[in-house]
């Protein structure tokens, strides 16, 4: 079932705020897919997902392979019966501000991150979500 990013109702929200590990869904310079488990926040007021990594990850690499326009990427989560995919385009971000806002939003969802000094934000301008929840 498909969603308006900007439009989800509180329950959707409300599982988008529980403490679940996602799936990274992006693609290798090659093609194949690569799926990693990852935390990830959203942010409905911007259709905003982001994933906090290490700039030498795959995704991250994956994501800086396909240019300044991005990658189209998935993240998904499930808990039983709920689910949902957030569908858009992933770009690396590394400006403090931006990766202090990702781990704070981090933290609120999950926990504080271990220090990691080599962090980045992949940032996802989301487009399509699908799901049940």
């Amino acid at each position: 079932m498909a969603h308006d990013p900007r439009e989800l109702d509180e329950a959707f929200l409300a599982f988008w705020r529980e403490r679940h590990i996602s799936t990274l869904t992006t693609q290798r310079p090659d093609g194949s897919p690569h799926v990693a488990p990852v935390g990830v926040t959203y942010q409905p007021e911007t259709a905003t997902a982001r994933v906090i990594s290490s700039r030498t990850s795959r995704k991250v690499r994956n994501v800086l392979a396909a240019g300044a326009e991005g990658l189209r990427v998935a993240v998904c989560q499930v808990d039983g019966a709920r689910w949902s995919t957030l569908e858009g385009v992933a770009v690396v971000r590394d400006e403090p501000d931006a990766v202090a806002d990702a781990v704070r939003r981090y933290t609120e969802r999950y926990r504080e991150p271990r220090v990691n000094p080599d962090r980045v934000v992949i940032e996802i301008t989301v487009g399509r979500v699908l799901g049940r929840a």
